[in-house]
């Protein structure tokens, strides 16, 4: 049994880093628009990105084809880890429960644990979708916690100006925040990213009805299609709801110093001391307004939807081999 369960544990944990792994090189450059979008600061007397199209346009001119990639040595560092904790974690707490790893069709007659004493009956039992909250919940906080420096390290990579000193490599990058910022530079962001476990509570929960909507009472394993469906509505409807978290995450990540205030007459831009979470969300809202929040989230949608569908079309379809090969 101790074996069996271990095998799962490896399977899940290779096939999330499979899933990470390609998801993370096909939307890179996405990524790195989104990022630039989330990051920028609104300040008067300062040019900034005048969209999409211009940040794609000033990065090929100014860094070629390479600076639609750049972070991605450490995106793909991030995600591998990422996705090997979350999938381990989420299906290991679905299968304790008695319900299949994703990548397996779902049983009818699920077996559950014992009932409790004096018939208390666990809430799994009559409502599954609890089960999936919990697993998505858990798995987030586990995957955030352990890999959050990985992240920052990528987000510095991404948002670096022309007029900044470069970041040679990703090791060049954390030996360099490390010497001038500290331990606790590494987890900078990691509260608001915890906040964001919110994200995967809604799409896991959600991913997992919509399949069971389309597998209806069928046993066999459902197409590519479908999953690609399925997964991008959930990606797209938990990316509306929880953006925000991303926003205020990027802007503490950065430290490109802290928010920027009124431009002065002069032309210099006057700087306060940072802020929390609560200080950085009430400064976007009072200088770029409530707008300021979803910066990007027409970029992130675009990359994270089809992210999101080929990290879980990836680990479902390597599971199922993986699965068939024992």
């Amino acid at each position: 049994m101790q074996s069996r369960k271990a095998k799962w544990t490896a399977n899940s944990m290779i096939a999330g880093a499979g899933g990470g792994l390609v998801a993370s090189i096909a939307t890179c450059p996405l990524d790195v628009v989104k990022t630039k979008l989330q990051a920028q600061r609104t300040v008067q007397g300062q040019q900034g990105y005048h969209g999409v199209l211009d940040i794609v346009k000033m990065t090929l001119k100014h860094d070629g084809i390479r600076g639609m990639y750049r972070g991605l040595g450490p995106t793909i560092l991030g995600y591998l880890p990422t996705m090997a904790i979350y999938f381990a974690v989420y299906d290991g707490i679905k299968t304790r429960f008695g319900e299949p790893p994703l990548g397996q069709v779902p049983k009818h007659d699920r077996i559950y644990p014992a009932a409790q004493p004096k018939g208390y009956q666990p809430a799994m039992r009559d409502h599954p979708w609890t089960l999936h909250i919990l697993s998505a919940m858990i798995a987030g906080a586990a995957s955030t916690t352990c890999t959050n420096p990985l992240w920052v390290i990528k987000t510095r990579f991404m948002t670096q100006s022309r007029r900044e000193v470069r970041y040679r490599h990703t090791f060049d990058a954390a030996l360099a925040i490390y010497r001038t910022e500290g331990i606790r530079a590494f987890y900078r962001g990691l509260v608001p990213s915890l906040l964001g476990i919110t994200h995967v509570g809604v799409q896991f929960p959600l991913y997992e009805k919509l399949k069971m909507w389309a597998q209806g009472d069928s046993d066999e394993p459902l197409r590519s299609d479908t999953i690609l469906l399925c997964s991008g509505i959930a990606k797209m409807a938990a990316s509306i709801a929880t953006y925000p978290h991303e926003v205020v995450r990027t802007r503490l990540q950065t430290l490109r110093l802290p928010i920027a205030e009124d431009a002065s007459s002069d032309g210099m831009v006057k700087t306060h001391a940072r802020r929390g979470i609560i200080g950085t969300t009430r400064k976007i809202i009072q200088k770029e307004g409530w707008t300021g929040l979803y910066k990007g989230l027409s970029v992130n949608l675009f990359r994270t939807v089809p992210n999101s569908a080929v990290t879980l079309l990836t680990y479902e379809l390597l599971m199922r081999h993986l699965t068939a090969q024992q």
